[in-house]
């Protein structure tokens, strides 16, 4: 029998590295790290279920195989014991540009405006003066070609618990295609866990009249508008052709061929929205569109959070709070209006769950994965269900882009290496901090090396460091979500 125990001993235990070695080729090759692992004695929250006390987890080849307080261990299996520890999924960042290659430099079609919910920055090429032009237009961009490992975010990001991102592109009206990256592998196709997952508009028009066409919101929505007219045609004119080539053959283009699969609603198409006047716009044109609508943005939706459940439309809310800027000019009063809006954008997400509108959280403009988490704490406690926001943050994003099948929460069946990493979220906070990696010939005995030993592993495998810091004094007894989300956002 070979077992080997490992002690609880650190704040948060990321299990994904440790099936990830297990999946490992060489290590299936060489017989050197086992088959399975076991996470035993922990507090599991599944997400999509009841919370499971003092249970354990079977983890065979990077699969889920069981869980609950009498699952059997395999006696080949190696044992973390997670005897007051909580088990999360990992955490989901809706909408960003982590893990990509840097976009070129503004100033083209499809420049948005600096209050964007999603800033964007336009891919350079010709003034357009038709929408055969195509200005803005590159939905055959897919994220998934342009993971870009060297991006020091991913890290960041995989540090603050987030070990999913959606990302796209950047540019024009019709930037590309989003993917669904894993922020862990050791080359760019590893991140990839689904390559075409939305297709992301930006409807902001250029920088001002006789810039380009289309210069103006109502010449934006006019030629996205045709562009999907446009590809709906090309969609029935090849489908034609191909059932009777005597008919005449249609003329290709690329723009319409990269927007068939949002027409025949095989992916999300993702509208921006964030005021009321927006919102109720992006409702009539995913019916306008035919097209399987997210809005994105969603800060005014506690004045709309009824019409969007009526659509039955899901909402990525930006959790980028509106606030002063900070080098405003003293003398410039905001109107009554916009601090009605500072103060209440973080009910938003409260306004959603109690509409039964599906919401997920996106870190817009934040920079650090603890201001996401500063961000849903606002959202707490302005009502927010705690379960509500976890829910958000993990199993509804995975719902909203069709991969619930695979991840965002923690279920048999589902995947534990890249596609659904894990964090162990202990209630005490020790000083140390260190990934979980274990090698098959070594076991560190001292904090001291396994501190070296871990820095070793992340080397190879990528860090999974918690970033948790010391609570604060005389705190009133909360609970363990909320508590994950004070400790990593402090």
């Amino acid at each position: 029998m070979r077992t080997r125990v490992f002690p609880q001993c650190c704040t948060v235990v990321f299990a994904a590295l440790i099936v990830a070695l297990c999946m490992a080729p060489e290590g299936r090759g060489q017989g050197g790290e086992p088959p399975y692992f076991a996470i035993r004695g922990a507090k599991i929250v599944s997400v999509s279920g009841r919370t499971a006390e003092n249970s354990t987890i079977i983890i065979s080849r990077g699969v889920i195989a069981a869980i609950g307080a009498d699952a059997k261990i395999p006696d080949e299996a190696w044992i973390i014991d997670g005897k007051g520890l909580t088990v999360y999924p990992g955490l989901i960042d809706s909408f960003t540009d982590v893990g990509l290659t840097a976009s070129p430099t503004p100033g083209t079609p499809g420049a948005p405006a600096p209050t964007d919910t999603a800033p964007r920055t336009p891919q350079a090429q010709t003034v357009a003066r038709s929408p055969e032009d195509r200005p803005g237009t590159t939905p055959w961009r897919n994220a998934a070609d342009e993971v870009n490992l060297g991006d020091k975010r991913i890290e960041t990001w995989r540090n603050g618990g987030f070990t999913t991102v959606i990302a796209a592109t950047k540019g024009g009206f019709f930037p590309g295609q989003a993917a669904i990256l894993d922020l862990a592998g050791d080359r760019p196709g590893d991140l990839v866990v689904k390559s075409a997952a939305a297709i992301p508009l930006n409807l902001h028009p250029t920088a001002g009249f006789n810039s380009g066409f289309p210069d103006s919101l109502m010449g934006v929505l006019a030629y996205v508008r045709q562009v999907f007219l446009d590809a709906d045609w090309s969609i029935r004119a090849q489908a034609a052709y191909e059932h009777n080539a005597r008919v005449e053959r249609p003329h290709y283009d690329r723009a319409e061929a990269s927007l068939a699969a949002p027409l025949q609603k095989h992916v999300v198409v993702l509208i921006p929205a964030n005021n009321t006047v927006e919102i109720g716009r992006s409702l009539e044109l995913a019916d306008q569109w035919k097209v399987s609508g997210v809005i994105y943005g969603g800060q005014m939706a506690y004045e709309d959070a009824p019409e969007i459940a009526a659509k039955k439309l899901p909402v990525l809310v930006n959790a980028k709070w509106p606030e002063a800027e900070k080098d405003a000019d003293p003398e410039d009063k905001p109107s009554l209006r916009e601090l009605r809006f500072r103060d209440r954008a973080p009910s938003a997400p409260a306004a959603l769950a109690k509409a039964n509108v599906k919401f997920a959280f996106y870190s817009g403009g934040l920079t650090a994965p603890k201001d996401v988490l500063k961000a849903v704490k606002r959202s707490i406690d302005a009502g927010l269900p705690e379960d509500a926001a976890l829910r958000a943050l993990t199993l509804s994003a995975a719902e909203i882009y069709g991969v619930s099948d695979r991840m965002g929460s923690i279920e048999v069946g589902k995947l534990l290496t890249w596609s659904l990493p894990m964090a162990i979220f202990s209630k005490k906070k020790p000083k140390s901090r260190w990934s979980s990696s274990m090698d098959a010939d070594s076991k560190p005995t001292s904090l001291k090396s396994q501190k070296i030993h871990q820095k070793a592993i992340s080397a190879a495998n990528g860090s999974w460091l918690s970033q948790h810091q010391k609570a604060r004094r005389k705190r009133p007894p909360i609970s363990a979500w909320k508590k994950m989300a004070l400790s990593l956002a402090q």
